[in-house]
């Protein structure tokens, strides 16, 4: 009798073993996916992008071990559609959510799936840390979308007392923030590091979106005495911002290293948009344009990506790439089926990445915002834009990264073709699911009163 109890025990612990096993191992052949999106940074703030008034050394070590993205866009160039597109891998006009109105009207379309659904049903836990801007509706907030966690807020806010506060911990309802040392960059990378290592031991997924360098522009003392030589004080809000996020992105960084999980993790550095130059200082040189523009200063953005033993390191890749590609190749690396009913507009970026595929991820990207729009298609790019002539105008961004000598008049046939191109795409695009509602003026004037602050 006692021999067969013994026989039984250790049957079951072996059976305990067994599964514990298979899963570690499956747990290791999924990577971990972790993803930083800045806001309204700018395309030209860091380091590695050639700014050394800033120092950005926390984000540029993903570029000096992975690579930068010389050519990294975005499908919109506003903050909430930028967003619609990372979360489906699909255009954002699509679905409608064309403008920031989107995220109060309806929030984020109900019949999309996310990323977050995709990585949950395939064994990923999931978090989402930071501001989410894709609709403050009960329905629409990050734990009704994929996401197991989330911690942050739901749209722009604060960096002190930050509003629309949602904490799932203790509830999916928003909360007001007491703490007067509250500061959002630095409790954002606190409450990621507590995640990774509750979620060590099984394949995870972190999307961090930060609302630096968004107005209004806060900053910790701390952080501003890391910059005694910068006069203009606006400017230097911004930096110590800037140098808050990047040891945000370090202390998470450092936690990844700890766990000896660096060469089981895929990490994306991303900007929602190109900086509002004239709000926040943000620079967004060499290019034209900004923020809600259409010229290359409003979707090009810091784009980096880095997975030790799988990507080059130190490298950068000089093909159009865009964050709508983020999605599938987070699903191929995680060996997430895709049904080609979801029509994505992105790609797996891994077999470009690697040299296997020399071809263009791209010949051909769109953006429609309003009245502007732009179509790239090689390295021909039309466009109408504010802040331009109002006509179509033509740039050859090989040799024309600042959109300075416009080609349409010598090159009708091009502008003829590629008008085509964004005519066809256009005219399957949803019509915008809530109408443009700009800042009102009393809002901007508010808003512009708080940066001083």
């Amino acid at each position: 009798m006692y021999r067969s109890l013994w026989t039984a025990a250790w049957s079951l612990v072996a059976i305990a073993i067994g599964v514990a096993s298979v899963a570690l191992t499956h747990a290791a052949d999924k990577p971990n996916i972790l993803i930083f999106y800045a806001d309204d940074l700018g395309y030209g703030e860091l380091g590695c992008q050639g700014n050394s008034e800033i120092p950005t050394p926390h984000i540029d070590s993903i570029a000096k071990s992975g690579l930068r993205f010389t050519q990294g866009y975005v499908a919109a160039t506003y903050c909430s559609p930028s967003r619609a597109g990372l979360m489906t891998g699909r255009y954002p006009t699509r679905f409608g959510h064309e403008f920031n109105s989107s995220h109060n009207a309806v929030g984020l379309a109900a019949k999309e799936t996310t990323i977050a659904d995709r990585l949950k049903a395939v064994g990923y836990a999931t978090a989402a840390i930071g501001k989410w801007h894709l609709g403050h509706q009960p329905e629409n907030r990050p734990t009704k979308r994929g996401f197991d966690e989330f911690y942050g807020t739901l749209a722009n806010t604060p960096f002190y007392h930050p509003t629309n506060f949602v904490d799932s911990r203790v509830s999916d309802e928003v909360r007001a923030i007491e703490d007067k040392e509250f500061y959002t960059t630095d409790k954002y990378a606190e409450r990621a590091v507590d995640w990774i290592e509750r979620n060590k031991a099984k394949p995870w997924f972190l999307y961090l979106p930060f609302n630096a360098q968004h107005a209004p522009l806060q900053a910790p003392q701390k952080y501003l005495d890391r910059f005694p030589n910068i006069a203009d004080e606006k400017r230097k809000i911004f930096a110590a911002m800037l140098s808050s996020m990047d040891d945000a992105v370090g202390q998470v960084l450092a936690k990844v290293r700890e766990l000896k999980q660096e060469e089981n993790t895929l990490i994306f550095y991303i900007a929602d948009n190109g900086g509002p130059t004239q709000g926040t200082t943000s620079k967004n040189d060499p290019l034209r344009g900004f923020k809600m523009t259409t010229f290359e200063g409003g979707p090009r953005v810091p784009f980096i990506a880095q997975w030790k033993g799988k990507l080059p390191a130190g490298k950068t890749y000089d093909l159009p790439v865009v964050n709508l590609d983020v999605l599938p190749t987070a699903l191929a690396v995680a060996g997430a089926p895709v049904d080609s009913t979801a029509k994505l507009d992105g790609v797996n970026l891994m077999p470009y990445l690697t040299g296997e595929n020399k071809a263009r991820p791209h010949e051909t990207l769109y953006w429609r915002f309003g009245p502007q729009w732009a179509v790239r298609h090689g390295d021909l790019k039309l466009v109408v834009s504010r802040g331009g002539s109002g006509e179509p105008e033509l740039y050859d961004l090989a040799i024309d990264i600042s959109e300075s000598k416009d080609l349409a008049k010598s090159q009708p046939e091009k502008v003829k073709e590629l008008r085509a191109l964004y005519e066809t795409w256009s005219a399957e695009q949803a019509p915008p699911s809530a109408p443009d509602a700009p800042a009102k003026k009393g809002q901007k004037k508010k808003n512009k009163n708080k940066q001083k602050q």
